[in-house]
């Protein structure tokens, strides 16, 4: 207790990557479990430690300003709403949110009509930036960042049998030395602490 944890954000597959040339840390969360799984091939996890902590949601957005409605259902018209702009999304082919995207699109019919009128972005946050800037008509985030930018709206909910699971694994990592790194990770499964992640728009696996 009244201890500070020292944190590192950033994609998730940017995250792996640096703890592979190996950056210091203790724990990992990943967006998605391909990522703790290739950290767990490269035997950089200590076993038996990971846990499938959180659940997030895949939502369309726009500007809060923006006057465009649309339900997300099999053959939407997703290429019409962009009105010649460009959908903003994480990179599809490393990071997490960008690969439950594309993946919902392609379930969806709607991947072949906006494939080529992406604005990629290094992680989900700077794809929220580019649609709360006005620099993109329309994005594809999570729930969570979504809830935590006022300038952009919710224009519907990707249903989540569209994509994979959106589940967050967290494990201690092989080379931590940190004492505290095996409380810490329990802490973060405790009601406390999910009772904040919660809060903040996250879902529980189990609940």
């Amino acid at each position: 207790t009244g201890k500070e944890t020292a944190n590192a954000y950033a994609a998730s597959s940017a995250l792996a990557k640096q703890i592979e040339s190996g950056a210091p840390a203790d724990i990992f969360i990943s967006a998605d479990l391909d990522w703790m799984q290739y950290l767990a091939d490269r035997k950089l996890i200590t076993e038996g430690t990971e846990v499938r902590l959180l659940g997030n949601a895949l939502v369309l957005v726009a500007p809060a300003a923006s006057t465009a409605a649309v339900t997300i259902a099999p053959g939407f018209d997703l290429a019409g709403l962009l009105k010649g702009g460009r959908l903003a999304v994480a990179d599809v082919k490393a990071v997490p949110a960008g690969r439950y995207a594309k993946a919902a699109l392609q379930k969806l019919g709607a991947w072949q009509g906006v494939e080529n009128r992406l604005a990629q972005a290094e992680n989900v946050r700077a794809a929220l930036k580019l649609v709360s800037a006005g620099e993109a008509p329309s994005g594809i985030v999570y729930r969570t960042d979504a809830r935590e930018d006022e300038n952009v709206k919710v224009l519907d909910i990707f249903p989540t049998d569209s994509h994979p699971p959106i589940i967050y694994p967290a494990a201690r990592l092989a080379a931590s030395s940190n004492a505290d790194a095996g409380a810490f990770l329990q802490f973060l499964k405790s009601p406390a602490a999910l009772d904040v992640f919660r809060a903040h728009g996250f879902t529980i696996p189990g609940d």
